[in-house]
Order: structure tokens, then sequence, then C-alpha cells
């Protein structure tokens, strides 16, 4: 009998923000795959949890997701994580999740926090209707093209940037999408947590001014 993959959303931020059946899960598993073993290490070091890990990427998805499969074939129980929010969004959990299934591998979710949600929420535009577009290429030309392809739709969109990108992105979005509404969300959930309500313009000034830190997550009003 096969193992079981683990899908555990953590912390964005705050370590307080995990569920108890996520702690549970990954005491009991054999196995934590882990964008980053010293990121997670910090977390699992302040629940308690000594279950070994091993890194799982970008750059060894491939290799390492084959190891994976074999662990769960072999009927070892896995637990998946990124470094914060839910495994799988704008990151390579996708590539595992996938390989599991197609091999018939159970797979479940211990559902938790994830930052686009979060950020669309506390946002105050609609979140009825939205796209979540993850992040831009970080070639100019590909991203204005796909920011000329976001142009005409009319739901909330939701992009994640880089701070050393961030800049470069507000300018084309304000180039191609006009000077719009649009909340930038930063630390979300940390001491430092940080909420833009304003127009691309204003927003582009603010981070001229300020150099930007942490990740961003963008959320544009609709057209």
């Amino acid at each position: 009998m096969s193992g079981k993959l683990f899908i555990v959303a953590t912390p964005i931020g705050n370590l307080k923000d995990i569920t108890l059946r996520a702690i549970e899960t990954l005491k009991s598993v054999a196995l934590i795959a882990c964008e980053d073993t010293r990121h997670t290490r910090k977390l699992l070091d302040h629940y308690g949890v000594n279950t070994p890990t091993t890194s799982y990427f970008e750059h060894n998805k491939m290799k390492k997701g084959r190891y994976l499969v074999r662990l769960l074939k072999e009927g070892r129980q896995v637990a998946l994580v990124s470094d914060s929010g839910t495994p799988g969004i704008s990151d390579p959990g996708y590539n595992i999740i996938n390989l599991a299934i197609k091999d018939d591998i159970p797979v479940t979710i211990i559902p938790g926090p994830c930052a686009f949600v979060s950020a669309l929420v506390v946002s105050g535009l609609p979140t009825d209707s939205f796209v979540f577009h993850g992040f831009l290429s970080n070639k100019k030309t590909k991203r204005r093209r796909q920011l000329e392809a976001l142009n005409p739709e009319k739901k909330t969109m939701i992009l994640y940037e880089s701070p050393h990108r961030i800049a470069k992105t507000l300018a084309d979005i304000l180039d191609i999408l006009g000077d719009r509404e649009i909340v930038i969300v930063r630390e979300l959930t940390k001491m430092f947590e940080e909420i833009v309500r304003s127009n691309v313009s204003g927003a582009l000034e603010h981070f001229i001014k300020r150099p930007p830190r942490g990740e961003f997550i963008l959320l544009i009003r609709g057209n």
C-alpha cells in the first residue's frame, strides 16, 4: 500500500497562524519536503517537531520529485510545505503533487494560510471574481506583453512581485493599464506589515521614496 502526500499550509509570517492539525501532521509523517530546510526548521523547532526534512525547490524538483514518489510508493507518509503559505501556489509544489496523482498516490491537504487570499480579503477590492497571475516575467518585453493581455480584464487582478522589481513593474502597469486603483500588501501578518491603498502613480512614488523590502502582493482593480 502506498503512502500519502500531505500538502500542509504553514504561516505566511506570524508563527501562531498554523492549525493544530498541521502541527499533528508534521509530527506524524516520515519526512517533510520543504523549499528551504533552514527556514522550515525554525517553525518546526518552535512547535517541537523533530521529523526529518529534505529540500525540494525549483532547481531540484525533478530529481527530488522522483525520490519522493519512490518513498511514497514504499508506503512512507510525506508532508510538503513551502517557505510560507499553501504549497503549490507559484512554487514547485505543483510538480510533486502532479507526480503523485499520476502514480495514483493519495494526496490530501491540510488547509491554512494563503498569502494572496489574505491580501485579497484585506484589500477592499471586489472579491466575488478575481484573477490570480502569480509572478510576471522578469524580462521587460514579456512582462509588458503579459500586462497588455490583462488590460481588458474586468476582474480584480492579483500579482506577486519581488522588492527589486516592484518599481519597474509598477511603471509598466501605469503605462499599460493606466492609473487605476491598486492595493499593495507587504509583510502580511509580520511586525512591519504594510498595506498601501492608492492609484498606481501614487504607489510608484511611495516605493521610490521608500526602499522596498519583503515580498509584495499587488491587487489591481479590473477594467
